[in-house]
């Protein structure tokens, strides 16, 4: 068995790492360690991700993803300039297509504004054009304090500072079994060995609801993936999308709809559709886990989501299998787009916490058992919130563990 540490954090993608840097900082004493499945950290959802550093725009005021995604995005920012890690500050536009849309966009405006952003402007189709000139809109939001950067080396810089402080960070380490010896204290049953500690962090993201089961407690949302499938711009047509470009969301659906977006490394992604996958790590179509399907197929929530949001979901599975309906949505934000420009790009698995009820859970969700912190739901923004995430998980494991450390 392992020696014995106070803190071990399951997960080693960002939001792992991050809630490491915070309580390195705040317990500098403490031992700490890091388990992750896999060979390398950050190797599904932070290794997935588009990059973009998010404004907050979107979320309700007073709601914990409002408030830790524009505190993320600050420290992020912060982070990465330190640090010597590129990110640049380009800006993007919401763009209302037709005038139906324009009482969202002004909704979304306001929520920026009480979300304390700053720069928010509405502009008029002609300013629009002046921005991004291939660009269809009645009326958009400028949000100038959204950024893109590589999140990967952003987890990767994390990495280094964390073994620095002397966290150990064990790769090839899945948890297959927790259990609760005799007296204080938690072993996790690992590839790699058994791990003592003292109390746990739940960084699992896809598994951070089977990882609850394994310390036998129920969860009251049980985690559906959802894949996000991306096409790319051809180099030649790059020139179409300066920035980003982003529609007027769906309010009854979590996610953000098919948009552009600039990377730092100079390409321009297409996407995302998203749409159920069949494995927790289902990157592509064929990825099946028979497993997994009939724990999801046995959860009541599916069914309850799945008649709440069928026809949404039909039509996000027809356009993962048509090019041309991919396409058509992209006209709507750029017209001049055509089939020729994109080609298929990656795809990432969104974790998204389902209710019993079908609620899609929007907010962050994080709670807190004996001797552990669990991260019930973090879907995006969390990758420009981890550095705010890690801070709240901190303050939790101070009130939850905290004297005894």
């Amino acid at each position: 068995m392992s020696q014995a540490c106070d803190i071990t954090i399951i997960g080693g993608g960002i939001l792992g790492l991050a809630t490491a840097m915070a309580l390195t900082e705040r317990y500098p004493r403490a031992r700490l360690r890091i388990l992750d499945k896999e060979p390398k950290i950050a190797a599904h959802q932070t290794g997935h991700n588009s990059g973009v550093i998010h404004s907050g725009i979107y979320y309700k005021p007073g709601s914990l993803k409002a408030k830790l995604c524009v505190e993320g995005a600050r420290l992020m920012k912060a982070f990465c300039t330190e640090h010597g890690i590129h990110w640049e500050p380009c800006g993007k536009l919401i763009v209302a297509t037709d005038h139906n849309e324009i009482g969202r966009l002004q909704n979304i405006y306001e929520r920026g504004q009480a979300n304390g952003l700053s720069g928010l402007k509405i502009l008029e189709a002609e300013e629009v054009r002046g921005l991004e000139p291939h660009c269809q809109a009645v009326r958009a939001i400028v949000v100038p304090e959204t950024g893109i950067v590589d999140y990967i080396q952003v987890a990767g810089k994390m990495g280094e500072l964390l073994e620095k402080r002397g966290v150990e960070i064990m790769t090839g380490a899945g948890v297959t079994a927790i259990r609760r010896p005799s007296g204080q204290g938690l072993v996790l049953e690992t590839p790699r060995g058994a791990v003592a500690t003292r109390f746990l962090v739940n960084c699992a993201g896809l598994y951070s609801d089977e990882v609850a089961r394994l310390m036998g407690i129920q969860p009251e949302v049980r985690i559906i993936p959802f894949r996000g499938e991306y096409y790319m711009l051809r180099p030649d047509r790059r020139s179409l999308v300066r920035n980003l470009i982003y529609p007027v969301p769906d309010p009854e659906f979590p996610f953000l709809g098919v948009h552009f977006t600039r990377t730092v490394h100079g390409d321009v992604e297409a996407g995302p559709n998203a749409v159920l996958a069949f494995a927790r790590e289902g990157y592509t179509l064929g990825t099946i886990r028979p497993g997994e399907v009939l724990g999801m197929l046995g959860y009541r929530g599916f069914w309850s989501m799945a008649a709440r949001y069928w026809k949404m979901g039909t039509y996000e599975m027809y356009r993962s299998a048509s090019k041309a309906a991919f396409v058509r949505s992209l006209q709507k934000l750029v017209p001049d787009i055509r089939a020729a420009d994109i080609a298929r790009g990656g795809a990432g698995v969104r974790a998204q916490a389902v209710a019993p009820t079908g609620a899609l859970v929007d907010d962050f969700k994080i709670s807190v058992t004996e001797g552990a912190v669990h991260v019930v739901n973090a879907p995006s923004p969390a990758a420009t919130a981890s550095l705010a995430i890690g801070r709240h998980i901190a303050g939790l494991a101070r009130d939850t563990f905290g004297e005894a450390l």
